[in-house]
């Protein structure tokens, strides 16, 4: 298992370099394609693609640090590192996406001369360097992707629909003359990259603030500790993420006073394993404190 896992390791950062390589150097030809045809479609489109390069670098280097064990201070390993990327990726995401708009904008209220062809070449050039991207990343590792190279998948499947609308945009300008649908276009381009910056943000953003991961509901689980045969109460119970896919749970729970707590810790443990696929989990596990029975006074012998 761990060498499968090494394995999956280092798949997953060379499909991450190749998709890199890939993504540069047809940034470079795009924006030197965007400037002498004038076209602001391209330009965005070389912008998102600005990002995709970023996200791609800084998930080689979370998944780097990643592999690094815990030590020191850093007593979850490096793993988080993954959520600042994501973080500062949704920030660059939504800046460039806003100067976009005000570009785009503007060329609507005065557009400028664009020439056709050139940006309908290098727009299904990209659409093809995409498509190899995606399919690079997406064939990398096991069925399961880590969550890395699954966002820097969805990066570059948002960057190809831009591609499409860069292309659609150019045909049309070629057919009819009407240049303002390249600011059109470049607009739609303003959307996607809205919609992806949204995501990572409000995804790295509950990481940050320790919420329960996606999909688990802290009091479906409470309640399910709660039902367990020999537990009288929980409390104290928190669900949250170290870093994306790493979800964790701590607990204290109270059983009968006579009953065997460890074995009842082990039980609660598997329960959440098997039902909430939970693997990082503390509980602190006490007995409930032993009836004591009311104490007896004896008024005669106080009287003498």
């Amino acid at each position: 298992m761990a060498h499968d896992h090494a394995h999956s390791r280092t798949d997953d950062r060379n499909a991450l370099t190749a998709a890199l390589a890939l993504i540069l150097a047809f940034m470079a030809v795009e924006v030197v394609a965007g400037v002498l045809a004038s076209s602001l479609a391209l330009l965005s489109d070389a912008a998102h693609m600005l990002t995709d390069a970023a996200a791609l670098g800084m998930s080689l280097a979370a998944a780097r640090l990643a592999a690094r064990p815990a030590h020191g201070a850093m007593t979850y390993g490096l793993g988080r590192a993954e959520i600042l990327s994501a973080q500062a990726n949704g920030t660059t995401l939504l800046v460039l996406a806003l100067v976009i708009v005000y570009d785009a904008i503007r060329r609507i209220v005065s557009p400028a001369a664009v020439s056709g062809w050139p940006v309908l070449v290098v727009a299904l050039a990209g659409v093809v360097v995409n498509l190899l991207a995606a399919r690079v990343l997406r064939g990398s590792g096991s069925e399961a992707r880590s969550l890395n190279v699954e966002g820097s998948y969805r990066h570059i499947i948002t960057d190809l629909f831009g591609f499409i609308a860069t292309a659609i945009a150019a045909t049309v300008i070629l057919a009819t003359g009407f240049t303002r649908a390249d600011p059109i276009a470049s607009l739609l381009i303003a959307v996607l990259m809205l919609h992806a910056a949204y995501g990572l943000l409000v995804a790295s953003g509950r990481v940050m603030m320790e919420a329960a991961p996606a999909g688990l509901d802290p009091d479906e689980i409470g309640s399910t500790l709660a039902a367990a045969p020999g537990v009288v109460e929980v409390h104290d119970l928190h669900v949250w993420e170290v870093t994306t896919g790493f979800p964790a749970l701590s607990a204290h729970v109270v059983v009968g006073a006579g009953a065997d707590c460890h074995g009842l810790r082990r039980g609660l443990q598997r329960l959440l394993e098997e039902r909430f696929g939970l693997r990082h989990i503390t509980l602190q596990v006490d007995h409930e404190a032993a009836t004591q029975p009311p104490l007896q006074i004896e008024v005669d012998s106080l009287e003498q």
